[in-house]
């Protein structure tokens, strides 16, 4: 089976297996990746989170599991330039550096094993975290609480100070939302980086985690023409197109087709 195929596999667990779905995007980037063997080594990060926590009730320790990670200086990434290794989760897990969106995944799974109840948030630009029914939300990268004013401003920070907060950014993220979300961040990382191969395996993935949109399909595109696939990037063009509505750029993506056909009539 491979890295892909148990990934997706994972997803049809109940509850689905989130935290092994991770690792094994992260062992379609590193061939010596053991899933399983990560998974037992985790229990020795649960054993020392579990025993700096208070004795409180299991809904109250969500924030105490983010403050305790902290402590073992699980942090977000502050080299100025992230790189893939800070959203790959058994780079992050050695390291303890890492994008919000990889400790938030640390977290959930240890509140899992220590029935801590936990949601992930897919809030733009800055994954967050829920307790059910809680009146704020809480950042993976410490614990801080945030309530309306401070989702507000963290939103004008990542998308800027014309942004309505609306409920659509504080929705609760499932399984393979988080999943696809984990993706894209890889796919842009490691186009930044120069690894057009690796982007096409998480440009791909995210195809299949879940509804496609015009903008995975553009990012697809770009992809290929970087590796210089036409057929693929034709493909990709195409289906973006279908989700087009904007004229300016459905005509930008047919002279980019065009090109594409004038080039293969050359050759």
């Amino acid at each position: 089976m491979s890295p892909r195929q148990a990934c997706l596999q994972c997803l049809q667990r109940d509850p689905p297996a989130l935290f092994e779905a991770a690792l094994w995007i992260a062992a379609e980037h590193d061939a010596q990746l053991q899933p399983a063997r990560v998974l037992d080594e985790l229990q020795g990060l649960q054993l020392q989170v579990s025993a700096g926590l208070p004795a409180l009730p299991a809904r109250e320790l969500a924030q105490p599991l983010l403050r305790r990670l902290a402590e073992l200086d699980y942090q977000e990434d502050d080299e100025g330039m992230t790189r893939p290794q800070h959203a790959l989760l058994h780079k992050v897990l050695r390291n303890r550096r890492g994008q919000p969106l990889v400790l938030a995944l640390i977290a959930l799974e240890l509140a899992r094993r220590l029935d801590i109840p936990l949601q992930g948030v897919n809030f733009p630009g800055h994954f967050l975290l829920r307790v059910p029914g809680a009146d704020h939300l809480l950042d993976p990268c410490g614990g801080r609480r945030l309530y309306t004013r401070d989702c507000r401003d963290l939103l004008h920070r990542q998308l800027g100070p014309n942004i309505e907060l609306s409920a659509a950014h504080l929705q609760t993220a499932d399984a393979p939302a988080m999943l696809q979300r984990l993706s894209r961040n890889l796919r842009l990382l490691h186009l930044q980086h120069d690894d057009a191969l690796a982007a096409l395996k998480d440009a791909e993935r995210v195809l299949q985690l879940g509804p496609p949109t015009l903008v995975d399909h553009l990012a697809r595109a770009d992809v290929y023409q970087q590796l210089e696939c036409p057929q693929g990037e034709r493909y990709d063009l195409e289906r973006a197109l279908l989700f087009c509505e904007d004229e300016g750029l459905r005509l930008q993506l047919q002279q980019r087709l065009r090109g594409l056909e004038s080039a293969a009539a050359l050759h």
